[in-house]
Order: structure tokens, then C-alpha cells, then sequence
């Protein structure tokens, strides 16, 4: 009989379905101590969770025969996911449970915001009548920017289009088509902010986007422009809103989120006139923690009592017989859709995924999702295995998926090609033993090993521009792991993937653009 710990509080809706699925034994722990978790998830097939439980690589070892977790809620930062997968633990997640709280609770800041509520309130409470102090800004007819039009954003949008504001969009994976069906005006994001009277933030968290509305952004905003961040903390530079409310420049900001959380109580921008906050109370609606706990609970009963497996964050769904054999072929997929999102920073309009060999014979479907998964890793942190095609088609991605019959170079291959901000072609093959390889990058030909922080460099063949590169990533105490080259001999010009440990700083990439005989160089980050 499976048994399911649930060591944080969770809805009795979801709690009901756990009780009356048929061989499950329910263990309803909330608020466990960390302490007690080792020995309370030692005989537990199952375990439930929201944020409270902290699911380290120790606890997971406690847990001899535990087959899958589950997370009530979007984010897994508390689990250790890859100690889970060594041990072969299915991680999910609820992706899609608290859009739509979330995207309300952005509209209320934003009305709040605009009308100076939360400060009229106070003003009152304390017996005062400041009818003149409180001229708010309608909304009608203004425009609102949304940056990251995902599941979130999307919602975001309807609700203002309802409100009659005009919406504009910056979204590097979503296509014109898309953008027109919203009836949403697709622009960049310097044209976001020059044009916007608000500006909304919906993108996940990541080394692209921490930081991205920062000093800069704000020299181009709009003069008096208003800010809503309920997406991510880290997303806006709060040194740098703090000079942009002093200075005039942002009339005005509301914040759901911080860097810190909880933040300092003398934190400057919460005890800022002008700018209004709540604590991350994004998804803290009873409905979205209804919605959360029944996801969960049904997924965490479907995987133990018939096998399926949805929603999950580092597997897919597929049968545990298949997922051995396919493992090594689902990494490749992965870390090929990985190269082709970071490198292609526009919009995305098609990728091919081709097939040869021993791939072609296996169920290919998964590992198409799979590079899917890993080419919309970096514009949201909520695609997994189950919603990447979903994803792909709201952002209008094309997908072509074909089956080669030729003889191929390689025994096993799997080829992608993405069409849009740019034309290119990744190759990657299974070599013996299950070791995946990047074999070829348009007319480059090498074997590489597709693994952690990466560099891509293009460069004209002359000579000692190998031994420049490892001066300046040597300088920089930036240690090279492994170093692939290749040559395109007709047009004279070299490629270098180069493995290191650590990512380097931009300015060490800048120098390493700044080489004689550089064409290109750019930093992809392919994970373990």
C-alpha cells in the first residue's frame, strides 16, 4: 500500500482525494520540523509539499522507497531536484493553478497604484480628509506594457484590454501572429518603455532578466511612468527604482516581490510615499490554494496508483519502463533545445527536429517535447515536459517533426534547426555508452560535450587566436574545462566550444568579442 506524506498544510479538497484514493494510506503531517522529516518520510511513497518543507538531498535520502514528489504551487526552489532525479523521483509541480490569482492581484496593484488607495485609506484611518492630495490617474485609454506574455501576462492583458487601456508587448519568443490574436502590439522592449504610462513585469527569474528593468531601462522609461513588479524578485534593480522615485522619473511603484524576502522592515522602497506593497501575495487566494492542493493531489495519486506522470519538472511523462533506455537521448534533446534558446534571442517562428538511427526507431514525441522544454527554458520558468508544446504554440513556434530513413554519419542522431531571429543548425548524436555529444553547429563539424557554462566562439582561421582566448579567460581565473575546435576551410573561418567551470563576467566576454579576428563569441549555460 503507497503511503503519502503531506508535510505542509494543503486544502482539504486536495487532502479528500489522497483519503479516497483506493490503497493509499494518507500520512497528514503539517508543519513537520525539519528534524522530524528524515524519519517521518522513511517509509513514504509519496510526498506533498508547498514552500514550508525544505526537501534537501539529505532528506531525499531518507526516503528509501520514495517515488515521487509533489509541489502545490509553481516553484521547486525547495527541493533539491537533482538529487531526486539521481534517485530516480519524479518531481511536479502545479503550473497552471494560480495564474489566474496572480494576474488579478497584478490588476489590483495596478488600479491601487494608479489611484493612490492604499494611501487615501491610511489618510482616512487616521481622521484625515485629503480629498486634493489623492488625484489618481485613470486608465482608460492609457498604455500598458507587458513584458513576458506567457500564461500570466496573457491574463494580465485581457483584464487591462477590458478596463479599455491600449496594450502594448515585448516578448522575445512570442511571433507577430500570436501577438495579433491577443490583439496585442508586439514591441521591443526600448519601445515598451519609452511608449508605456504602466509597466507590468511577467518573465521568470533568470540570468537574463535579473536586473533587467534597471538604470538603464529607466533613462528610457517613459517620464512618469508607473511600475508593477508581481512577478519575480530581482526582475526590477531596486537601487534603481529607489533614484528613479526620488528623481521623478517613475511617478510611482507597487511591488508584490522583493530581492530579499522577507526584506528588511526599514527596507526604503516599502517606506517609500509613493510606492505601494504586499507580501508575495501573488497566489494567495483561497481559490488558487484550492486549485493547487486538488492538482496535486491528483497527480501524486495518478503516479502511484496508475503509472502516469504529470506535470513534471525533470522527467517525462512516459512509462518507467521506457524512461531507461530513453534517458540519455531525453539529456541530448534537452540541452540541444537549450543551445538553440539561448543563442537565438529574437522571436523563434520554427524549429525542425529530425531524427536518424536508433533515435528514429524509439518513441520520438517525448524527446521532441524535450527540446521544446529546454528551448523555452530560458523565456519562462514554467515549462516543463507536459505544457512545453502548449507553450510553443501560444508563443506560435511551428513544430516539424520528421524520421530520417537515410544512412546517417552517426548511429543515433537527433538534428534541430531553428528559423526565425536566426537560421541555425544543431547536431547531436548518442555515441557508445550513452554519451551524449554536440556533433555538428552548422557547417562546423566536432564532438563536443554538451555540459554546464559554454562558450560559443566564431573567429576568422588565423593564427594564435586559440592562445588569445586562453590568455583572457586565464587572466580572468576562468579554468577551461575541455576546448573543441572546428573549421569551415572554404570560408576560412574556425569554431571553438570551450567547457569552463564558471560562468565568466560580461566584461571578460566583451573582451573576448573585442579579439583580432572575432566574429562572434556568446556564453550558453547547458546545466549537468
Amino acid at each position: 500500500m503507497p503511503k503519502v506524506l503531506v508535510s505542509d498544510s494543503l486544502a482539504p479538497g486536495g487532502l479528500e482525494i489522497l483519503e479516497g484514493a483506493p490503497g493509499v494510506e494518507l500520512d497528514y503531517q503539517p508543519g513537520l520540523d525539519p528534524g522530524e522529516l528524515p524519519a517521518a518520510i522513511a517509509d513514504a511513497h509519496g510526498l506533498v509539499i508547498r514552500s514550508g518543507t525544505k526537501v534537501t538531498a539529505d532528506v531525499i535520502e531518507a526516503g528509501r522507497v520514495l517515488q515521487v514528489i509533489g509541489r502545490a504551487g509553481i516553484g521547486v526552489d525547495n527541493v533539491d531536484v537533482a538529487a531526486a532525479t539521481a534517485r530516480g523521483i519524479v518531481v511536479m509541480n502545479t503550473p497552471g493553478g494560480n495564474n489566474v490569482t496572480t494576474a488579478e492581484h497584478t490588476v489590483a496593484l495596478l488600479v491601487a497604484l494608479a489611484r493612490h488607495i492604499p494611501q487615501a485609506v491610511a489618510s482616512m484611518k487616521s481622521g484625515r480628509w485629503e480629498k486634493k492630495q489623492f488625484v489618481g490617474t485613470e486608465l482608460y485609454n492609457r498604455t500598458l506594457g507587458v513584458v513576458g506574455l506567457g500564461n500570466i501576462g496573457r491574463i494580465v492583458s485581457n483584464r487591462a484590454q477590458g478596463l479599455g487601456m491600449k496594450v502594448v508587448g515585448h516578448d522575445p519568443f512570442l511571433t507577430e501572429q500570436a501577438a495579433l490574436k491577443l490583439d496585442i502590439e508586439r514591441v521591443s522592449f526600448e519601445d515598451l518603455l519609452a511608449r508605456s504610462d504602466i509597466v507590468t513585469l511577467h518573465v521568470p527569474r533568470t540570468k537574463e532578466t535579473v536586473g533587467m528593468l534597471g538604470r538603464e531601462a529607466f533613462a528610457r522609461i517613459k517620464p512618469g511612468a508607473l511600475v508593477v513588479n508581481a512577478s519575480r524578485g530581482g526582475i526590477v534593480d531596486e537601487d534603481a527604482l529607489l533614484d528613479a522615485l526620488n528623481s521623478g522619473r517613475v511617478a510611482g511603484a507597487a511591488l508584490d516581490v522583493f530581492d530579499e524576502e522577507p526584506p528588511p522592515a526599514d527596507h526604503p522602497l516599502i517606506r517609500h510615499e509613493r510606492v505601494i506593497c504586499t507580501p508575495h501575495l501573488g497566489a494567495s487566494t483561497e481559490q488558487a490554494q484550492v486549485n493547487v492542493a486538488v492538482a496535486v493531489a491528483e497527480q501524486v495519486r495518478d503516479f502511484l496508483c496508475h503509472d502516469l506522470i504529470g506535470n513534471a519538472v525533470n522527467v517525462p511523462s512516459i512509462s518507467r519502463e521506457m524512461l531507461g533506455e530513453m534517458r540519455p537521448y531525453l539529456e541530448l534533446a534537452v540541452k540541444l533545445g537549450r543551445f538553440q534558446g539561448q543563442l537565438c534571442r529574437g522571436s523563434i517562428e520554427e524549429i525542425e527536429v529530425e531524427y536518424s538511427g536508433v533515435a528514429a526507431d524509439l518513441n520520438v514525441a517525448p524527446m521532441t517535447v524535450a527540446v521544446l522544454k529546454g528551448l523555452l527554458e530560458s523565456a519562462t520558468d514554467q515549462v516543463n515536459m507536459v505544457n512545453a508544446p502548449v507553450l510553443a504554440q501560444q508563443r506560435g513556434i511551428r513544430v516539424v517533426e520528421s524520421k530520417s530513413s537515410h544512412i546517417a554519419d552517426f548511429a543515433s542522431a537527433i538534428s534541430t534547426r531553428v528559423k526565425g531571429c536566426l537560421d541555425r543548425l544543431v547536431v547531436g548524436a548518442i555515441f557508445h555508452g550513452g554519451q551524449p555529444r554536440i556533433v555538428r553547429l552548422d557547417d562546423f563539424m566536432l564532438e563536443a560535450i554538451p555540459e554546464g557554462p559554454t562558450l560559443l566562439l566564431h573567429n576568422h582561421d588565423r593564427p594564435g587566436v586559440v592562445g588569445k582566448v586562453g590568455s583572457v579567460l586565464g587572466e580572468a581565473g576562468v579554468n577551461i574545462a575541455r576546448m573543441q575546435l572546428a573549421l569551415a576551410r572554404d570560408r576560412g573561418e574556425a569554431c571553438m566550444l570551450v567547457n569552463i567551470d564558471l560562468p565568466p563576467s560580461e566584461g571578460v566576454l566583451e573582451e573576448l568579442r573585442s579579439l583580432d579576428n572575432m566574429i562572434s563569441a556568446q556564453l550558453v549555460e547547458l546545466g549537468p
